[in-house]
């Protein structure tokens, strides 16, 4: 059951060949087995065969959409009205949000059953998924490897069978790398496509929500609930959203695919590199042309993210300080104390080496030097692709330049975790829409095939992707059973 598409199970309830009560059971005995990969902070299961009970009765009313009755996780960043949102962190550990993000809205109107909140990166800030409160997420393909981060407890989710599909979000790769590193399949649309309303801001030009699943076709139902113009986010986008639930179809000999070289330069692991070329073999197979294409500025795209994304960080952390919101210190000396304990016990690392960059690089004096040059940059990154885009209709690389590395590897080195996001930072500051895919096992271990597309254009990718998918059966391929609880 737990390999069966969100299709086919919407599907199932439609024909009544089980309950939604009957398949919201079937997923929590499925998470309450395989808490050693530590992929939910929270499970709510009254509330979930609360909402199941209620969708079988849509269904038999005549009422449903074809998401009802569906289970499905929100990552632990999207605010779920009286329940509690953590965003991964200390500091907000026992936040009870008072109302429901959009993207929760939307798809509660649609009938999904809410199973439950996944772990992930404290605030976001991560990729490897080591960086939460609530401990490692374990990557269920080997549990000595991290799944990858920030949606890394969405990810191990869907691939260890805990859930048929789960949001996430993506501001420099946290939906897709992990997707790659799970062998699932991960998309984030152009940014302000989905509401940021309700989500806990990380870079607010940055942070967009998506979805992790087993297909293209699974993500673009999905998709497609959450995607429109919210009036209370002022970044969303007032553009048409396509029904990409009904139609992925696509003539892949009509595909013009740029392939960059530097998507394939030093640091990329060789067979991750051979994995990713045999699937563009398999599109110029298929007739479309592989395209040679220049993005001359993207080697700057690590560096102007680490400007960038702590600038915006110290600014939207700030109000956690105890006094307005977030964790309190215990007895504090006086206001200077109360300010410097509950800041320092409630962030981790990870989060207080961002805030001290951001705060540095917007000081007096430094603003010019670091921000502003960071933000010429990202317009020089955003050009190049444009301009590829005249050329071609997607681009195609890899999503990671390695598997899944090992829990702890490179915790001692935040350098060398921040280039695990390399191919898909350049993606974000542009604010294009992008998926990673299965592509194939180096070592047993997923590989992830990214596809980019020009602004918009969430069709074209997702139907890519369903193209390939309908030509290789990578998405298919599911992890070794896992260690008992």
């Amino acid at each position: 059951m737990h390999r069966v598409s969100v299709v086919q199970l919407s599907n199932g309830l439609a024909k009544g060949e089980y309950s939604s009560e009957e398949l919201t059971q079937y997923f929590l005995e499925q998470i309450d087995a395989n808490t050693h990969l530590n992929a939910f902070i929270t499970v709510d299961e009254n509330g979930a065969m609360e909402q199941a009970r209620a969708a079988d009765e849509r269904r038999r009313a005549g009422d449903a959409h074809a998401l009802t009755g569906v289970p499905i996780a929100h990552k632990d960043i999207f605010c779920v009205k009286g329940g509690r949102t953590t965003c991964g962190s200390r500091m907000l550990d026992n936040f009870v949000a008072p109302y429901n993000a959009t993207v929760v809205e939307r798809l509660a109107q649609c009938g999904t059953v809410l199973l439950g909140k996944t772990n992930m990166d404290e605030f976001a800030m991560g990729s490897s998924n080591e960086n939460s409160f609530y401990g490692d997420v374990k990557n269920p393909w080997d549990t000595t490897r991290v799944p990858g981060g920030s949606s890394g407890g969405s990810a191990a989710a869907v691939a260890g069978g805990l859930c048929p599909i789960a949001t996430g979000t993506d501001t420099g790769g946290s939906v897709r790398q992990p997707a790659a590193l799970t062998g699932t399949t991960g998309m984030k649309p152009t940014y302000g496509r989905v509401s940021r309303y309700g989500m806990i801001a990380f870079a607010s030009s940055l942070d967009q929500a998506g979805v992790i699943g087993q297909s293209a076709t699974d993500v673009a139902v999905l998709l497609e609930a959450m995607m429109g113009f919210d009036p209370a986010d002022s970044t969303s986008t007032d553009q048409p959203v396509a029904a990409l639930g009904d139609d992925l179809s696509i003539n892949i000999s009509d595909l013009r695919i740029g392939v960059p070289d530097v998507f394939f330069a030093e640091g990329l692991d060789p067979q991750v590199e051979e994995r990713v070329r045999a699937a563009l073999r398999v599109f110029a197979d298929a007739g479309a042309e592989l395209v040679p294409v220049e993005l001359p500025h993207l080697s700057l795209s690590v560096p102007a993210y680490y400007v960038i994304a702590p600038a915006e960080c110290s600014s939207n952390l700030s109000r956690f300080d105890g006094v307005r919101f977030g964790h309190r210190c215990d007895d504090p000396a006086d206001l200077e104390d109360l300010y410097r304990r509950s800041r320092t016990e409630g962030f981790g690392d990870e989060v207080l080496r961002r805030i001290l960059t951001g705060t540095f690089v917007l000081s007096a004096g430094y603003y010019d030097a670091y921000y502003k040059k960071a933000q010429q940059v990202r317009r020089l990154i955003t050009d190049d692709f444009k301009r590829a885009f005249n050329k071609v209709d997607l681009i195609m690389g890899p999503t990671s330049p390695t598997t899944a590395f090992g829990l702890g590897d490179k915790a001692d080195d935040p350098v060398s975790m921040y280039l695990n996001d390399i191919y898909t930072i350049g993606v974000s500051l542009a604010g294009l829409p992008a998926a990673s895919v299965p592509c194939g096992l180096a070592d047993g271990l997923p590989v992830g095939l990214h596809i980019i597309g020009s602004h918009y254009r969430e069709q074209t990718v997702l139907s890519a992707a369903h193209a390939f998918q309908q030509i290789t059966d990578w998405h298919e391929a599911a992890p070794p059973k896992g260690e008992p609880s």
